[in-house]
Order: C-alpha cells, then structure tokens, then sequence
C-alpha cells in the first residue's frame, strides 16, 4: 500500500478523533500491483467463472472445485499464504482486490470465500509450525478444499453452546470427536474442517478434521433461497480419531479463534458485497438503455435514473468506508515486522469497523440488487436475468459471519467495553456532548462533527438510563448502532471526496440523506431513554445538531446518473 503518515489510531475512535483526508486509504490510492491483481482477477471470472454459472448453479460434478482450482493455479487462492508454504504473501488490500474481482456469482464467491477465508485462515493465524507446513501448501493450490464447522442445529449466533463433543483417547494420542454441524459452506467437497467441539463437554476447543480420517460424512445439499450453486450441508462427525496434534490452538480457547476469524469474514463481506453490487449496477444500466416504453428508452426517465444514481452513491459509501478500514488495519503494525499473529490483532483492534462494514454493505447490496429487479420490471422477476438470481443471492449476507442483529449489538457493545476499561475516551467526549447541552446552541455547523455528536449523546443517555442493564435493551442499541454506522460512513465519503478530488456530487447527496437517517434513530432512541422535560431539552438539543442546509440532490443525482450511464457502470 502507498505510505501515509499518521498516528496512531484505536478501534472506534472515529466517533471521538478528527481524521484529516491525507490519512486515510482509498480505492484511488490503489498501487500498481494492487491495480495488476485486479485485473487478474477479472479476467480469470470473465474467462472461468463466468461460463461456468449455470453449471455451477446446478451442481454439475466437479465444476466448482475445478474452477475453485484454476483460480488457485493463477495464486487467487493463495494471496493471504505466507511465502514459505506455497503462498503469495500479499497485503490486506491484495485479499480484498481479489474478492471484489471475483464477486460478480454469488454461488462461486461462496466456494471461494469460504476456501480462502474461513477455511485457511485459522491455520494461517494459529497453526503451529508443523500444522501450517502440511496442510497450506495444499490449500494454496486447492489440492485440498477447506471448510469451518462452527454452527450446530441449536447453535447458531450462539456458537459457545455446540454441543459436539470430543474426548481424549485412553492412550491419549486421539480426540474423539462425536456431532453434528450445520450450515457448513464447502460441506459437501471439503478435504479439511475446522471443527469446534468442546472437550469433556466444556472446553471449546478447534480441530483441524480431515475427511480421510473416517466417521466423516455430509448431508444432503441444502436447499437453499440463494447461491444455490454453492455446496451448504450439514457434517456428521461419528468417533471421529483426531491426532492431538491436529488441535488448533490452545484447549478451551476455541472462542478466540471463531470470533477473530468472525472479524476477518465480516470484513472481507464488504468487498464480495460491493463487487455484487458493481455487476447489478452495470446490469440494469444496460438493461434501463435498452428498454424501449413510451417510445424513449428507460435511462431517460427521471424515476429510473434516480435509482441508478442512489445504487451508485450507497456503493460509493460503502467502498469508502471498507478501504478506510482496510487502511486502518495495514498501518498499524511496522512492514518490516508483521506477521500473520500481529494482523490478526490489528484486525481485532478494528472489530467495531468490522461489524459496521458487515452489516452497512449486506444492507447496501440488498438495496442494489431490489432496485436492480425493480428497474427490469416483470423481466428482473423472471430467472432468465442475472438480476433475478443476484436479488436471490444477496439476503444471505445479512445471516453470515453473524447475523445483522448480532452485529448491531456487538458495535456499541464493545464501544461500551473498550470505554469502561479505559481503552477508549469516550466517557469524556460524552461528558463534553452532554455539557453543550447547558451552552446552548453547538459552536460548529459541520454535519460530520454533528454526527458525532449525536451518536455520543444518544450512548451517554442510555447508559445514563439504563446503566448496568443496557446491554438487556437490544432495541435502544441497535439504534445507537445504526447511528454509528451511519456517522461512520459520512466521514470516510467525505474523507475520500476531499482527498481524491473526485465524487463531490456522490459526497453531497449522502451526507444530508445519511443525517436524516440518523435523526430518525436518535429521536427513537432518546424517547425510550428520557421522559417529561428531559425528553423536551434533549429532543431540542438533537434538533440542533441534526439541522443542516439542503441540497438540489434532484440535480445531483441527475449528474451521477449522467455519469454512470455514459460509463455504462459504477466509475
């Protein structure tokens, strides 16, 4: 990635630092290598994925692992492999690149994503020495297929209550690993399994399973709303001998692996969204040109046009706020002395952004591809049209790595707790919010600062109305997480226009539109938390900070719309 100096920077402190444009990492900062991956990674899906979608779709033998595999011998499988076992070794925004690329088939990103994620990942950032030595070297060439068996048929947000067991052996050389998993992505083709079990019936613990090993088996594939070419079965794991030696990490410290591969799974959901959302985007541009009624073409109506410019400014957002993220996480440790381990912490520095960026670009694709099918009418219904298929494919990612509702608790949580450990000032940023209450009127107009502002004074009064028993109000802190997200993405898109120079029109429009949004919450939100007078004086203070100058967003929208369709796609 290209070097910018900048300070220091901890996990959620966005809602309580100022950001100046020169410190963050945009698409536009993009290095000539990063700029190279992408295009083979575009041209390997136009050349090998793309052909292959209808046979993927309908489970024709082999297909998917063969496709899963020519990506591999072009190292699209191996960007995240350290050197020494076969892979390429390459930075964080490498990963992302690739998996935007690949992005357009949401049953083939599926096989993927889960190899080269979920799959390699645990090995990659706990694996001992001898572990990583056998088994990546075979995973950067897909000679093995890799899978994570985490969920269970009554554990599914809540992972830590599986109740697969695994037990030593007598001769003590073997865990025994005896369950059932579900909902097992490359179930039905996976070579090699991370397993959690709990030991004794306790401690949570991971394995690395072979399917060689005996008493493994797949169920039937699911049959599923969406990325129906993708292979989702259960696994049935029958006195399944482990050798002690395949245990991942340390005993009874399986949670930490399944939460931080969590956060690399919602991170790299941000990229495999916006790269969905690009392929509807250029589809119904195409489409909306085509379309003949009332002797013009669709593209010309103001109607349609308004849902092309608003399809490309929510992707707009969302690229924003991933490759700042991405940017965050890249610079934190020094080049010359990272490894996989201290990714891995700066990955989990940076959970909150993680979580945002899962649940925003889930919700931005699913608002793509619905206007996507509305733009192609009756045609957009009909499965003969990618968009169809796309629309199918999306409202998964609201349930993976975690569903939104969880993801929407886990971001203000962990505000929270980082706050009451002392690793983040946000007491007294809250305490500052809350004084300018009795000050009157806030001395800046800026609407990012003001959304600050908002998101701080909606934490401060719900923790001061619920104190210990906040964590027991889910419907107060999804909203105050939807305020964050919000907050979030207004920095990171005007962050990126003021740096690049470039979409200005984009920033204009998202800003005032995102405020709207977060006043709507804020207001919800301190009703439940303020009664009588209190809720008068702190319903006035949030009319202030939210007030703002509109914009000719008809106009504005008009030019993205211009642009987009001239292009053909998102530009």
């Amino acid at each position: 990635m290209s070097a910018i100096a900048t300070p220091a920077v901890k996990g959620g402190s966005f809602l309580i630092q100022e950001t100046a444009p020169g410190e963050i990492f945009t698409p536009e900062d993009f290095t000539q290598e990063h700029r190279a991956i992408a295009r083979t990674a575009r041209e390997f899906y136009t050349n090998e994925v793309a052909p292959n979608i209808e046979a993927i779709q309908h489970h024709e033998p082999g297909v998917a692992a063969g496709v899963l595999r020519k990506a591999a011998s072009l190292g699209l499988t191996s960007v995240a492999i350290p050197e020494e076992y076969g892979g390429l070794a390459l930075d964080l925004a490498s990963a992302m690149v690739v998996a935007e690329q690949i992005a357009g088939d949401g049953s083939y990103c599926a096989w993927h994503g889960a190899h080269t994620g979920i799959g390699t990942l645990p090995i990659v950032y706990f694996g001992t020495p001898e572990q990583k030595k056998k088994y990546l070297p075979k995973l950067a060439t897909a000679e093995m297929i890799a899978a994570y068996a985490l969920s269970e048929p009554h554990a599914g947000s809540d992972a830590l209550a599986a109740r697969t067991r695994a037990d030593l052996s007598a001769d003590g050389k073997y865990y025994v690993l005896n369950g059932q998993k579900m909902w097992i992505t490359n179930g039905g083709a996976a070579d090699l399994i991370t397993v959690f079990a709990k030991v004794g019936g306790e401690q949570f613990t991971a394995f690395l399973v072979e399917r060689g090993f005996g008493g493994v088996t797949s169920g039937a594939e699911e049959k599923k709303m969406g990325i129906k070419g993708s292979s989702t079965t259960a696994i049935f794991l029958d006195n399944v001998h482990v050798p002690v030696e395949n245990v991942l990490g340390e005993i009874g410290r399986g949670h930490i692996i399944a939460f931080n591969i969590l956060n690399v799974g919602r991170l790299k959901l941000g990229p495999f969204a916006i790269g969905g959302a690009k392929e509807v985007l250029a589809a119904s541009i195409k489409y909306a040109k085509e379309r003949v009624a009332f002797g013009h073409p669709i593209a010309e109506f103001g109607a349609i046009r308004h849902k092309l410019a608003e399809m490309a400014i929510r992707i707009y957002a969302a690229e924003s706020m991933i490759w700042r993220t991405v940017g965050l996480i890249e610079k934190i440790a020094q080049p010359e002395l990272r490894d996989s381990s201290s990714d891995l912490k700066t990955i989990e520095e940076f959970a909150v952004e993680c979580s945002i960026i899962k649940v925003w670009a889930s919700e931005m694709l699913d608002y793509v591809v619905d206007e996507g099918v509305q733009i192609h009418g009756g045609y957009g219904y009909h499965q003969d049209y990618a968009v169809e298929r796309a629309y199918r494919d999306s409202r998964i990612n609201r349930i993976f790595e975690g569903t939104n509702e969880i993801n929407r608790l886990l971001i203000p949580g962990m505000l929270f707790k980082r706050a009451m450990r002392g690793q983040l000032p946000l007491v007294a940023a809250a305490q500052k919010v809350m004084g300018e209450i009795l000050s009157g009127p806030p001395a800046q107009s800026d609407i990012v600062a003001n959304a600050k502002k908002i998101a701080l004074l909606v934490m401060g009064l719900a923790y001061q109305r619920f104190q210990m028993e906040l964590e027991k109000q889910q419907e107060v802190l999804m909203l105050i997480a939807d305020i964050i997200m919000e907050t979030f993405a207004m920095e990171s898109a005007r962050l990126r226009a003021t740096k690049s120079g470039l979409h200005a029109e984009a920033t204009q429009v998202f800003l005032p539109d995102a405020m709207a949004r977060i006043e709507l919450a804020a207001r919800t939100a301190i009703a439940a938390c303020s009664e009588g007078d209190a809720l008068r004086t702190n319903l006035a203070v949030l009319r202030r900070y939210a007030r703002y100058d509109p914009v000719d967003a008809v106009a504005l929208r008009r030019q993205i719309a211009d642009r987009v369709l001239q292009a053909g796609r998102y530009v």
